[in-house]
């Protein structure tokens, strides 16, 4: 089975590459975090749903 490049140069790009230290992620809260999607998913498509009705088609 032909190979796509040697296997003597794999991993040659990831070992070059400066390791950098893993910020700190605070994390939010289940509550908040379900009431910030709650906000984006059923919030914002009302208003949405809400301009589309008022619109008339031309013909």
């Amino acid at each position: 089975m032909p190979t796509h490049g040697s296997l003597t140069k794999a991993g040659k790009v990831r070992n070059q590459t400066p390791k950098i230290p893993p910020t700190r992620k605070k994390n939010t809260s289940p509550r908040r975090r379900n009431l910030r999607n709650y906000q984006k998913m059923i919030t914002n498509q009302r208003a949405f749903d809400k301009g589309r009705r008022r619109r008339r088609r031309r013909r």
